[in-house]
């Protein structure tokens, strides 16, 4: 290995290690954490000893006052799941006293990126002091509509998890101890959990699944919105009542199971279905929502944050909330005799919610109304859902005693289930990138057949944008790195990454192509955005559109922007991860390949400007604006092996290749430049070409010349090529012949 790479290596690693060093190591066991920053007054009220008992089935201290016991504190993140908007849990510990009645609530911990950068956190914090009080025993069968919630305007996600969290915490711990009169847990009998019918496969109409409670509605008029806000008490709202008559329309909202065989392909149509089994992981299941009326369920804030803050799902003590990743637009409800809806959705549910079809369940809307200039009123109302009893087999047989479950052993992990349920799509990339790195061992054989080269790169650059990206979603970004880096530092899980097999063996084809031919193989062959950008370009440049040749020294520098902007990245997730993800839509991955444009105008519009900005300037994105090509160029420095050939005349005098490579990565001294080429393999096709690389056509002068076979004309030819190429004056976009 060069000693240059090999220090440049050394350096690389000597960064992380420092880096490593200053990042703190994430904490466990968040309640015994919390509590020595804490009073045992300040974790309960009146306390003046607060301990966590040596052995307990849930993570709980107990209270006491001169020794005598008085309630519990436990962190609400420890029992239920309270991620909020960043993707991290949001921890409050609370203090509960032995009738099940809050008597301390106090916000711990969170990465809400709204709450550190917009909401003041004393906003947030008034919230969760409204809670203390609250009877959590009386809230067993209580919904979220039935308790006013305070919804801090602009951070509804953030307030709705709080609400959920401290609730069905409160209501977990008050039932496993048996607070305010609740039993103990295991002393009520359970009844095994119904199954789902999944032989059912017959396809309904419309009026059918609703006349039998398959599909449910929620009406609301605007004298009943009206209504609510009345009850809610809030003067501001309701001064500003919704226009129309009592009797208007206000919105109607419908909802089912469409995992379910029968009610999938009843209200999604055959082809969907199809796609929706293909997609669901095991353990996750299907909600279709549409709709009608003034009033969108969806809004529009998922746009801007990823999350729908309007609706989440409730079913017992779980609470479903829905990422964009997670939803998918449709254009109608496919069963015959179904109205024309103005919004139709699919949300897939993540196994880890533990979502059960065959349970009853309900979606809680929430609907808002400014009171002011940058205040808002909500109010909540209940759809409530339960598939028809004939959908459901028969009643299983009681449960297997805990100790022959245990003896049972559990199935497979997870992520072993997502492998096969994508086997399929696994093997198309396992045999794209083993025609990819054959086509890369003998590269030289493919050069030197100019036609075929064009065809293969072509084809594999369509391959790449509309099977790799947009069917199969499996553009990488630099928010995986960031992910991955936080990750290490703060305790690494296999299963997680996985997860997702198609980006986990392209992370790990990248890794290895690092060390053959760097950060090309991707940026150049595998990037469904690369191949967005360069497919465009050559469109325009057959409608004539004018290239534009960035001069050297401009282009030196401007190619530093993207390292810029992955070192800020960088550094702000070390920080907060939240935030560096939010700051990561820069990329124009998400809104291109992954959203297929079906975003906010803004986001749109970042994107569709930069493909308009490559029409003229070819991988202008690469080039110089993208973090993930910079977070790859700076490990590819460990390259071992060096297969693109150069002549000793490149460079001095020869301009040509260097005239001719889409993005400029080779110096005018001659040089390719590692961290800039894409490994288009266009300067090895002028390499062998002897009647563009002057070498090459040197060499075959010679050899007709010893044939006495080259004509005035031809020798002319040659040297007004060998004229123009030392002069420089070859212009990239008029040369690249046959591209």
């Amino acid at each position: 290995m060069d000693p240059r790479q090999t220090a440049g290596a050394s350096a690389w690693r000597a960064v992380v290690l420092v880096l490593l060093a200053l990042v703190p190591m994430a904490p466990s066991a968040d309640l015994a954490r919390h509590l020595e920053s804490l009073t045992p007054h300040e974790a309960f009220p009146g306390a003046d000893r607060v301990a966590i008992p040596a052995s307990g089935a849930l993570p709980v201290a107990d209270a006491y006052t001169d020794g005598r016991k008085v309630g519990h504190v436990f962190v609400t993140s420890d029992l239920v799941d309270a991620t909020g908007y960043s993707g991290k849990p949001i921890s409050i510990l609370v203090g509960i006293d032995l009738d099940g009645v809050i008597r301390s609530a106090r916000l711990m911990e969170h990465h809400e990126p709204i709450v550190l950068i917009g909401i003041p956190e004393r906003r947030v914090a008034e919230v969760i002091d409204g809670y203390v009080g609250l009877d959590v025993v009386a809230q067993k069968s209580a919904t979220g509509a039935e308790r006013d919630v305070d919804i801090v305007s602009g951070a509804t996600v953030t307030i709705m998890v709080i609400d959920d969290s401290i609730v069905r915490a409160g209501l977990k711990v008050a039932r496993a101890l048996g607070l305010g009169g609740m039993a103990p847990a295991g002393t009520e009998s359970e009844a095994p959990p119904r199954q789902v019918d999944m032989s059912r496969d017959e396809v309904r109409d419309w009026w059918e699944l609703v006349a039998e409670g398959s599909v449910r509605r929620l009406k609301l008029t605007v004298g009943e919105v009206n209504q609510a806000f009345v009850d809610g008490g809030d003067p501001a709202a309701i001064e500003r009542p919704e226009p129309g008559e009592p009797d208007d329309p206000f919105m109607e909202m419908y909802a089912a199971v469409v995992s379910v065989p029968s009610l999938g392909r009843s209200l999604l149509g055959d082809a969907e279905y199809r796609n929706l089994a293909r997609d669901l992981a095991p353990g996750e299941q299907a909600i279709l929502l549409a709709g009608a009326g003034r009033y969108s369920y969806k809004g529009s804030g998922y746009v801007r944050g990823g999350i729908f803050d309007r609706f989440h799902v409730v079913q017992g003590e779980r609470s479903v909330r829905f990422r964009d990743h997670q939803h998918k637009r449709l254009r109608r409800v496919a069963a015959d005799g179904a109205p024309d809806f103005t919004e139709v959705d699919l949300f897939r549910t993540g196994a880890e919610s533990g979502f059960q079809a065959a349970e009853p369940w309900r979606v809680e809307l929430l609907v808002s109304r400014a009171t002011g200039a940058r205040t808002k009123a909500f109010r909540t109302f209940v759809l409530d859902y339960a598939l028809p009893e004939s959908w459901l087999l028969p009643p299983e047989p009681p449960p297997v005693p805990a100790e022959a479950q245990e003896k049972s052993g559990e199935g497979p992990p997870l992520w072993q289930r997502m492998w096969s349920q994508k086997m399929g799509a696994v093997a198309v990339l396992g045999v794209a990138l083993a025609a990819l790195s054959v086509a890369f061992f003998f590269q030289m054989s493919l050069v030197r057949r100019p036609a075929l080269m064009r065809r293969v790169r072509i084809g594999f650059l369509l391959f790449t944008l509309f099977v790799l990206g947009f069917h199969l979603n499996a553009q990488l970004s630099v928010v995986n790195i960031l992910t991955v880096f936080n990750a290490l530092v703060s305790g690494f899980d296999w299963g997680y990454f996985l997860m997702e097999p198609l980006v986990f063996i392209l992370w790990g084809s990248v890794a290895v192509a690092l060390v053959f031919w760097g950060r090309g193989a991707y940026c150049g062959w595998l990037c469904p955005f690369g191949a967005l950008q360069e497919l465009s370009n050559r469109i325009a440049r057959r409608l004539g559109v004018p290239q534009i040749q960035v001069p050297w020294a401009l282009h030196e520098r401007l190619v530093s922007v993207k390292y810029l902007i992955f070192l800020g990245l960088f550094g702000v997730s070390l920080h907060s991860l939240a935030l560096a993800e939010r700051l990561a839509e820069v990329e124009p991955f998400k809104t291109a390949v992954i959203m297929k444009f079906d975003r906010a105008w803004p986001f749109v519009a970042f994107a569709a400007g930069l493909l308009g900005i490559g029409l003229f300037i070819e991988r202008f994105y690469c080039r110089y604006l993208c973090g993930l090509g910079a977070a790859l160029a700076i490990p590819a420095r460990i390259r071992t092996f060096e297969w693109l050939k150069r002549y000793r005349q490149c460079g001095n005098p020869c301009q040509r290749c260097r005239n001719e490579c889409m993005v400029q990565a080779i110096h005018p001294e001659g040089h390719i430049n590692p961290n800039e080429c894409l490994y288009c393999l266009h300067c090895q096709e002028v390499y062998v070409d002897d009647h563009r690389c002057p070498v090459m056509i040197a060499k075959r002068e010679k050899r007709e010349r010893r044939r006495g076979s080259v004509s005035p004309r031809s020798s002319a030819q040659i040297q007004k090529i060998l004229e123009e190429v030392r002069s420089g004056r070859e212009q990239r976009a008029g040369d690249r012949t046959g591209s």
